[in-house]
């Protein structure tokens, strides 16, 4: 698993500029889906994370599939990289802009704890943005092969809370 961070006082967040039409949905109630159209091709996966109003949301980057690989390759039409990046993961789950501001925690497309990874959490600086790059705040779980982009640094070393 692979996830950025974004925060309203960041300048790389959908929400640093206030609400519109297409962000409304980072400004909804935790649990909820932002889903919304990168570079005009990929749709990217976010989950709404702080209280109604406060526009934050966690990018889901990447993922180990663990169930559904036969469907996933078909979406991909690949054998392989099915979830190492945000829109490859959305694409392998199917997931379109239909998804924007849907519950995550029921509905058909959920999240919902699994088996906690092994491995070591780390902390390193965000990818595929322009600004806010200095920010430590993309999370994955050290050595994993399933990520967008290997970490070149590491910010921070957290022993997984499950633990």
């Amino acid at each position: 698993m692979e996830t950025e961070a974004y925060r309203p006082e960041d300048p790389a967040c959908h929400a640093y500029k206030g609400l519109t039409m297409r962000n409304r949905s980072i400004f909804g109630p935790p649990g909820i889906a932002y889903v919304y159209l990168s570079y005009g091709t990929h749709k990217l996966l976010n989950v709404v994370c702080e209280a109604e109003g406060v526009g934050s949301a966690v990018l889901i980057r990447a993922l180990r599939p663990v169930e559904g690989e036969v469907l996933m390759r078909r979406r991909r039409g690949r054998l392989e990289n099915l979830c190492n990046g945000p829109g490859r993961l959305t694409q392998a789950l199917g997931v379109d802009l239909s998804y924007d501001g849907q519950d995550l925690t029921s509905g058909e497309l959920t999240i919902y704890e699994g088996d906690a990874p092994t491995g070591e959490i780390i902390a390193t600086t965000r990818i595929g943005i322009s600004r806010g790059t200095d920010l430590p705040w993309r999370y994955l779980i050290e050595n994993e092969k399933d990520v967008s982009v290997p970490p070149k640094t590491i910010a921070e070393r957290r022993w997984p809370v499950w633990r």
